[in-house]
This record gives C-alpha cells, sequence and structure tokens, in this order.
C-alpha cells in the first residue's frame, strides 16, 4: 500500500519541497513546505511557478493547516495541496472541502476506511473550497449561490 492518497490525475511533482524560506531563495524551486504557523501570504506572489504545496500538521489537534489550504484555494492556486504528518482519515473529508487533494501521512490509511469516511456525509451544509452544493441550495435553486 502506497503512504500518499492521491486524488489527482495530473503527474504528481518529482522535485522534493523545500521550506519556504528556501523556495523564496531558489527561482527555479516548483514544490514547497509549509509549516505549521508560516505566513503562507509570502508564497501568493509565486504560486504561478508552483507545482505542489505541502502542509504539515505536526499534531491532529493543529487545525492551522485547513485555513492555509482555504486561503491557497481562494487565491486561485490549481496545483497539489498535500497534507503531511499527523493527518487522521477521518479527518479527510473535511480537508478534501478545504482544498486538499492527496495525503502522506505519518501512517498509511486503510482503502476501506477512507473510502468510508468519504462517504459518510453526503450533504453539506456551506460553501467552502470543494465544488459541493450546499443542501440549502438545493432546496432552494432559485436563490443566488456561490
Amino acid at each position: 500500500m502506497s503512504d500518499t492518497l492521491r486524488f489527482r490525475d495530473d503527474q504528481a511533482a518529482d522535485e522534493p519541497a523545500v521550506s519556504l524560506d528556501a523556495f523564496l531563495d531558489q527561482p527555479e524551486a516548483d514544490s514547497v513546505r509549509i509549516e505549521a504557523g508560516e505566513d503562507v501570504t509570502l508564497l501568493f506572489p509565486h504560486l504561478g511557478r508552483v507545482r505542489l504545496v505541502e502542509i504539515d500538521f505536526p499534531r491532529f489537534r493543529d487545525g492551522r493547516g485547513f485555513s492555509t489550504a482555504r486561503m491557497l484555494r481562494e487565491t486561485g492556486y490549481k496545483g497539489e495541496i498535500k497534507a503531511t504528518g499527523d493527518v487522521l482519515v477521518d479527518l479527510v473529508w473535511f480537508m478534501r472541502r478545504c482544498g486538499f487533494d492527496s495525503f502522506a501521512p505519518n501512517v498509511a490509511f486503510d482503502p476501506a476506511v477512507v473510502e468510508a469516511s468519504l462517504a459518510r456525509y453526503p450533504f453539506v451544509y456551506q460553501d467552502s473550497g470543494d465544488a459541493a452544493v450546499p443542501i440549502w441550495a438545493l432546496r432552494h435553486p432559485g436563490l443566488a449561490h456561490g
């Protein structure tokens, strides 16, 4: 079983991710690793050359990475966002909603558990980084959505 779960069809980045500081100093780098608490807005002017953003979760209790992924997607970043570190399988559904599309957890996921986790909630209640339509918009299709 692979230690990485990926929800993308494009070719995975082949270069290892470098720290944010190293990325900013290396114009040829195209993969960057964001540690918890780092200012992701420093990356925004360089998103055109970024293929992969790894966001580290040092502890499952540290949710700052959710905001980091959402900020990247709201800025228009279309490349790969990978969650690494202490990533729990029961959070994959929520992480996908925030914009994560690959996962490299410290402990490999059981594919059956991932499938069950992703199928657990058939409806959503608010907009997020994915294309899911909130249930209120499904119930009231004439209301503005977006």
